[in-house]
């Protein structure tokens, strides 16, 4: 016992044994039940961590965080999952990853009502509601509802990759890209579609997928109404309004609204011709033109026609076909008005006025106005005819010229006049006809003024210009 200075006796207390009686923090005013915590807590305030790390040196305010950070070095999970097996460091996590098995979403939103399995998710979610992003990136003010997305977005101006495929080295700045990326080496697809079956490999794929089930189209576009099921598509469909095209070939200078469409284009000048058929291995710069080509050999036509039952191997052949039917021709020609039913004879139209002939071959230099121009002569130096005549064997190098041979065992006229109902077995011969209704005479002389409706005459009529130049 000790005499206090105003005469009274009492005992000598130590800073840590009044903590120890203490309930509250004499800072910030905080009531703990266990005065342990207050000590804890107040060693967190005051900044001491008297607890390093042997491995890397990092200090530690409580020996437990300590002894939790040292199984990072040594990989330790002493935690098992008692329903799949996973394990993990902490008791805690464990916990968290339980909720994956039961179901539970213990903490509510008071907003929307909106469930969480975390706190932590619930206080993230919540920014949703107030707008609040408090964390803001030093280089261009960017500012972030979660520190991890600072993070993440941090690298957009580091370059840095920290995450590496272990099967070809491709590099990813973020853990959960690498794990997608993994999963086109695996070919695993863990998210199966409960409509039809079809299964995908990221969550988000199957996502869209579904709206092609529901029909939804939740983004609309402002210039001309027209929705879409996904925000990548409406962005792209934008770019059709304002003229965008922000990616430039370095070649050519050629110039692309999407990305995909650039990489496309660039094969036309490496040759790279990445997607192999399995069946005849001839090789194709897309992958959607291999899939048309496989079902030349599957004779597989999924896309039927409503007004005719004519059937289809693509649906953009189907969406071409019906414009017969309808007669409409939405794509117009800037420079003279001529109207065509679809974008690809509109392009290859405009080059008549261009002169451009993009498509060289590699074996004469031969160049061309259209890519399937370009492949049809290519047969000319291969020899190759892969097109053959069920009914008589006979081959032959385009598929125009086997549907045409095929009628002669047919018979078949497939092509009608809307306006007289006349049928012809060409194509060709229709258009030839339905000028004897419009009047038009496409071809001219260039000696004289004098227009024809068929190339044929126009060309007996110049052998008139040469036989009075040779008189």
């Amino acid at each position: 016992m000790v005499e206090k200075q105003d005469g009274t006796n009492g005992h000598v207390h130590s800073p840590e044994q009044r903590i120890m009686k203490a309930s509250k923090s004499t800072q910030c005013g905080k009531d703990f039940r266990n005065r342990s915590h207050l000590l804890v807590h107040q060693k967190i305030q005051r900044g001491d961590k008297n607890f390093e790390c042997s491995e890397c040196g990092k200090r530690f305010s409580q020996r437990a965080s300590l002894q939790l950070h040292h199984r990072t070095h040594t990989g330790e999970k002493p935690f098992e999952c008692s329903e799949c097996g996973k394990r993990f460091s902490q008791r805690a996590s464990l916990q968290l990853h339980h909720r994956t098995h039961t179901g539970e979403k213990p903490f509510e939103c008071s907003e929307c009502g909106k469930r969480f399995s975390q706190r932590a998710s619930l206080q993230l979610h919540h920014r949703t509601h107030t707008g609040e992003k408090p964390f803001e990136c030093s280089e261009c003010g960017k500012r972030f509802s979660q520190r991890a997305s600072l993070q993440l977005h941090h690298r957009t101006h580091t370059g840095e990759k920290p995450f590496e495929c272990s099967e070809c080295g491709k590099r990813f700045s973020q853990r959960a890209s690498l794990q997608l990326h993994h999963r086109t080496h695996t070919g695993e697809k863990p998210f199966e579609c409960s409509e039809c079956g079809k299964r995908f490999s990221q969550r988000a794929s199957l996502q869209l997928h579904h709206r092609t089930h529901t029909g939804e189209k939740p983004f609309e576009c402002s210039e001309c109404g027209k929705r879409f099921s996904q925000r990548a598509s409406l962005q792209l469909h934008h770019r059709t309004h304002t003229g965008e095209k922000p990616f430039e070939c370095s070649e050519c200078g050629k110039r692309f609204s999407q990305r995909a469409s650039l990489r496309q284009h660039e094969r036309t000048h490496t040759g790279e011709k990445p997607f192999e058929c399995s069946v005849c291995l001839k090789r194709f710069i897309h992958s959607g033109n291999l899939q048309h080509h496989q079902r030349m050999h599957t004779g597989e036509k999924p896309f039927e026609c409503s007004e005719c039952g004519k059937r289809f191997s693509q649906s953009g052949l189907l969406q071409q076909h019906q414009r017969t039917h309808t007669g409409e021709k939405p794509f117009e020609c800037s420079v003279c008005g001529k109207k065509t039913s679809t974008s690809s004879s509109l392009r290859q139209h405009e080059r008549t006025h261009t002169g451009e002939k993009p498509f060289e071959c590699f074996e004469c230099g031969k160049r061309f106005s259209r890519n399937g121009t370009l492949q049809h002569h290519q047969r000319t130096h291969t020899g190759e005819k892969p097109f053959e005549c069920s009914v008589c064997g006979k081959r032959f190098s385009r598929s125009g010229h086997l549907q045409r041979h095929q009628i002669t065992h047919t018979g078949e006229e497939l092509f009608e006049c809307l306006d007289c109902g006349k049928r012809f077995n060409h194509s060709g011969h229709l258009r030839l006809h339905q000028r004897t209704h419009t009047g038009e005479k496409a071809f001219e002389c260039s000696e004289g003024a004098k227009r024809s409706s068929k190339s044929g005459s126009l060309l007996l009529h110049q052998t008139t210009h040469r036989e009075e130049k040779l008189l």
